[in-house]
């Protein structure tokens, strides 16, 4: 399930409801068969050593590529090559990659969160290595298909036996160093000289404490470690010891760090000229130092400065600025809250926050909190029986060990009806809660502190770089949004010299607010469903769209709405007098003092083709991801505004061809000029400093490998090759594109994959595949692994034909909807002549799960059905909680994915029509539930409601429970039981396969054991 967007009873519940739709369809990339077509079938070795490319990075001038190749299960690679048509390449082992690991790529001038990086002047390559697989996992294995990432097992802490090192490859001559024990790196700048390195601490880091959380004062370990600085050209080493936190200038040229050192004694923040090797004490204190930080501009440094103060318990905070690095002596300005009379004495500043420079280096942005905290004696936490997440087995059961002895507190949780949030919710949200702290400035010329943010506004935003602000204000909303989904806010603009409000929006209905450039202005979609601005300083209001021949609003969005959204905006111009909006299909210019608005694009509408991404080339290599050790705005890559002055560069999708490209237009004069159409999928980027284009293309049958243009962009070279293995084993001959009209009308699509080596005339088993709109999958390459169910190129490879529908919705019909377009969905494909019409299986997960469970109370056109946590009763799920976040189901059910007017008291029929289990009488199709026990989406009872019913009737119904798991699996053991369980049963019941023993009389438990180790010796499941 979604479930951020939510989900219906059948008038005539004992009638089964059949739809009949004439079948249409377009090839959208079919491969014939050719003779001699490999018939080779995927095994376990197989599927472990399938590759997929993790990471990249393209150099700035567009000369060499690096990327991480990984299989599924072993040790990954590092490829570098060069993008010229020699195509010289060089190749490192880089051990197993953990799970969640990853970590960035890109030309990092001063980004020490990446893991693999070309320096800027394209004459150096910087990767992570891990340990080996044959070392033993240090991870927990890789999450898979279905959301798995709740509930998944905690990653173990690093190991003096499982740290990382880092390679470094002279991209001149091939030759590669290698450096033990290396957690992190960066290059100084886009000309580096050097590249620094970051050591792992000896001992285990508490970071709550070091940080100076709650209680840990001056007790706290150490984070200092060992920054090595290692000079490019000569090989020179300069060890830096007890370094906690470090980044390079833009430029490159001064290095800022931070001592942490044992017992505080030397701790300060030095500055290092990269050019001349001089090393200044900026700082230097007995006193923890924190989020060290550059300004955007490279000429501002920002820090928080700790001592313990004994007499609070506490460790209290200064801000740090320093500025004026080319003088003798750097500017320091230091606000310190206790020499201020105009900062309460009942706050501090708030260590859970970075300070920011202001772009003029004119004030200071940090967090404030109250200094005496509640929680103090609660630093125990961790070991509280409390804890978020689905109950699954309560009572003394799947509970931590509690410790009587230690006189814990009772394990209540009190609910309140005037909560603004669900305990549930406040419980996830318990760090951030604690965390929480309110925006504030130091205006340094004036020497006055500005609180921005209170209780009142608890958020207030930046904008305009940093000349104005907005706030948000959702308290007056926040209980009746918890139920019902409805999220209303009050906008103010906030003066940053004074910090007095105004009011802009009243009872908004949230949606995507974007300032413009120069922060004056916000556009925002109105509660009449039209594009408005308002001026942040004087609150006057502009609508920018009424009279527009087009219309803005997406009314493909079926939910229940009581506005109709938006289509998502593209952006301001850079100099702030109109705005590029998007009608779904064209690209609007639309001014903002007043004149025509022009159609960009022109024929987007006409020909259905949706201009989508903008390509900032212009902007290439910074997408708006701020590298660490700055202070930095982030954003979409667009804060800045679009030049129309340069041409623009648009995504293309065909909405009935699937068809993707890449069009040019010239802001000046309109119309579109198609550079690329393709039956594929493609992702482009262009390298920073010069005229080189890769991108990535990808179909079924394709993995999207990476190609290299030029500036025409109209004809590409292939570049990586990263399966090649795949031509020898059966693989989909295609996608076609199924065109079929929904019972209320509504024209669809489906994407039908054929089995490998179909032959024209013979009719194959389908597995049909649901969750919403599908269809625009048809060009997305599936990569076979033993962990993600079902799995499309493994199903296909095996002879089945694998279809992808399209479901639209009726309000307050959510499953009935289902039953609407998947049915003629079906008869649609049938009536190609490809499929075996009594040969039709269905699988659906979360709300395809619980689609898949209504459908089979509906109809009998499929021979069996595996439901992945489903949702079986509307009335009793719709008041549950949705465990994952804490909130209350009621909001999806009423405004998101669940798509019914009210609640079930008020709105009972619809409720009752559309929950599965009040149809189960009807089910004659066989059907696997799976339901998790821990699952924080949807109530583990859900299914077992369904099931005890269904067994109760004696259907042919079995229940996967896998305990410990949430709303998808994460333990691979598990997701390779469940792929082998779903093979099982669509081969017996689909092509007649033998049915084994756990499908006809099931497993006693008592003989578990057993059958594990049978399964274990017939190499059926591999760990």
């Amino acid at each position: 399930m979604r479930f951020a967007r939510h989900w219906r009873r059948s008038t005539a519940p004992a009638a089964l409801l059949v739809f009949f739709a004439s079948a249409e369809f377009t090839v959208a990339h079919a491969q014939q068969p050719a003779a001699g077509s490999a018939t080779k079938q995927l095994g376990t070795a197989d599927l472990k050593a399938w590759k997929s490319i993790r990471q990249s990075a393209l150099s700035n001038d567009g000369t060499w590529f690096a990327y991480v190749v990984a299989p599924n299960d072993g040790d990954a690679m590092v490829v570098v090559r060069s993008t010229a048509a020699d195509g010289k390449e060089l190749k490192f082992p880089v051990g197993e990659i953990p799970s969640g690991a990853g970590g960035r790529g890109g030309a990092a001038g001063g980004d020490a969160n990446a893991t693999l990086a070309i320096s800027g002047d394209s004459h150096w390559v910087a990767f992570t290595i891990y340990p080996a697989a044959s070392a033993g996992r240090t991870n927990a294995g890789r999450g898979g298909r279905g959301g798995g990432r709740q509930g998944a097992p905690t990653q173990a802490a690093p190991t003096a036996t499982a740290q990382n090192k880092l390679g470094l490859v002279n991209l001149a001559t091939g030759e590669k160093k290698e450096f033990d024990r290396i957690r992190r790196f960066a290059f100084n700048g886009d000309k580096p000289t050097w590249i620094a390195m970051q050591s792992y601490a000896d001992v285990p880091t508490d970071t709550a404490a070091a940080r100076g959380g709650r209680g840990a004062g001056a007790t706290g370990r150490p984070e200092g470690t060992d920054l090595i600085l290692y000079r490019l050209a000569t090989g020179e080493a300069v060890n830096v010891g007890n370094v906690a936190e470090f980044g390079f200038d833009d430029a490159g040229d001064w290095l800022a760090y931070t001592i942490d050192a044992r017992d505080q004694i030397g701790n300060g923040v030095q500055l290092r000229n990269m050019r001349t090797d001089v090393v200044r004490a900026i700082d230097s204190d007995r006193a923890l130092y924190r989020h060290l930080v550059w300004a955007d501009s490279g000429r501002g440094i920002a820090v928080l400065r700790g001592r313990a103060d004994s007499t609070a318990g506490d460790t209290l905070y200064s801000v740090l600025a320093i500025t004026s690095f080319n003088g003798h002596t750097p500017k320091k300005t230091v606000f310190d809250p206790s020499q201020h009379t105009d900062f309460s004495s009942a706050m501090k500043v708030a260590v859970e926050r970075a300070p920011k420079f202001s772009e003029d280096l004119s004030t200071i942005f940090f967090g404030i909190r109250e200094a005496k905290r509640s929680d103090r004696t609660l630093a125990g936490r961790a070991s509280s029986v409390i804890q978020a997440g689905a109950p699954g087995m309560g009572g003394t059961i799947n509970q931590p060990r509690v410790n009587e002895a230690q006189e814990e507190n009772p394990s209540l949780i009190l609910w309140h009806g005037k909560d603004p949030r669900l305990q549930s919710q406040q419980i996830v949200q318990e760090a951030q809660d604690r965390a929480f702290n309110y925006l504030s400035e130091y205006r340094i010329p004036d020497n006055k502190f500005v609180r921005l943010s209170d209780d009142a506004l608890r958020t207030v935003n930046l904008v305009g770089h940093d000349h104005f602000a907005y706030g948000i204000d959702t308290r007056e909303y926040d209980q009746p949004m918890s139920y019902n989904g409805r999220r209303y806010e009050d906008v103010y603009g906030v003066d940053l010299a004074t910090g007095e409000r105004k009011p802009l929006l009243k009872k908004h209905i949230a949606s995507q607010l974007l300032a413009s450039p120069n922060g004056k202005n916000i556009l925002y979609w109105g509660d009449d469903a039209q594009w408005w601005v308002v001026d942040v300083a004087s609150g006057q209001k502009r609508e920018l769209t009424k009279g527009v021949p087009t219309v803005f609003a997406d009314t493909s969005d079926d939910h229940n709405n009581l506005v109709t959204p938006p289509v998502a905006p593209v952006g301001w111009s850079k100099d702030g007098n109109a705005v590029l909006l998007s009608d779904a299909f064209d690209v609007w210019k639309v001014p903002v003092n007043g004149g025509p608005a022009i159609n960009l694009t022109v024929d987007g509408k006409k020909n259905q083709i949706r201009y989508q991404r903008l390509y900032a080339f212009e902007r290439a290599g910074r997408s708006g991801a701020v590298p660490a050790g700055r202070g930095g705005r982030g954003g979409n890559g667009l804060v800045d505004g679009i030049d129309l002055g340069q041409p623009l560069y648009f995504a293309t999708y065909g909405e009935w061809t699937k068809k993707e490209g890449l069009s040019k237009v010239d802001p000046s004069k309109p119309g579109a000029e198609r550079l690329v159409w393709d039956d594929a999928k493609l992702a482009y980027q262009k390298a920073k400093d010069g005229d080189v284009y890769l991108y990535t293309k990808q179909t079924a049958n394709d993995f999207p490998n990476y190609f290299v243009a030029s500036a025409d962009l109209k004809s590409g070279r292939q570049i990586t090759d990263v399966n090649p293995q795949q031509r020898d084993f059966a693989w989909t001959s295609g996608v076609k594109l199924i065109n079929y009209t929904s019972a209320k009308g509504d024209k669809l699509q489906g994407a039908l994959y054929l089995p490998a080596n179909y032959q024209p005339g013979k009719k194959y088993p389908l597995l049909v595949t649901i969750y919403e709109k599908r269809s625009n999958l048809a060009h997305t390459y599936v990569t076979p692994n033993e962990t993600s169910t079902p799995n499309r190129s493994i199903y296909t490879s095996r002879g089945y034909a694998v279809l992808d529908p399209d479901i639209v919705y009726r309000v307050n019909d959510p499953g009935m909807s289902a039953v609407w377009c998947v049915i003629p969905a079906v008869k649609a494909a049938i009536a190609t002549g490809i499929i075996d019409s009594a040969n039709v299986g269905l699988w659906g997960h979360s709300w395809g799960g619980y689609q898949t469970a209504f459908l089979v109370t509906q109809t009998n056109i499929f021979k069996s059905a595996i439901a992945g946590a489903p949702l079986t009763d509307m009335v009793s799920m719709y008041s549950s909680i949705y465990w994952n976040t804490g909130g209350a189901d009621q909001a999806i059910f009423e405004s998101s994915q669940g798509r019914f007017k009210g609640n079930y008291a008020d709105n009972y029929d619809a409720y009752i029509r559309n929950s599965p289990n009040f149809h189960a009488k009807n089910v004659k199709t066989p059907l696997i539930i799976l339901a998790n026990d821990k699952d924080g989406a949807v109530d583990f009872n859900q299914g077992i409601t369904y099931f005890n019913t269904l067994r109760q009737m004696n259907k042919d119904v079995i229940l996967l429970e896998y305990v410990g798991e949430n709303h998808g699996l994460a333990r691979p053991i598990n997701m390779k039981d469940y792929a082998m369980r779903q093979k099982d049963w669509f081969d017996h019941y689909l092509k007649g396969a033998p049915a084994p023993e756990w499908m006809t009389n099931g497993i006693p438990r008592i003989k578990m054991d057993e059958y594990w180790q049978s399964l274990k010796a017939q190499q059926a499941i591999v760990p």
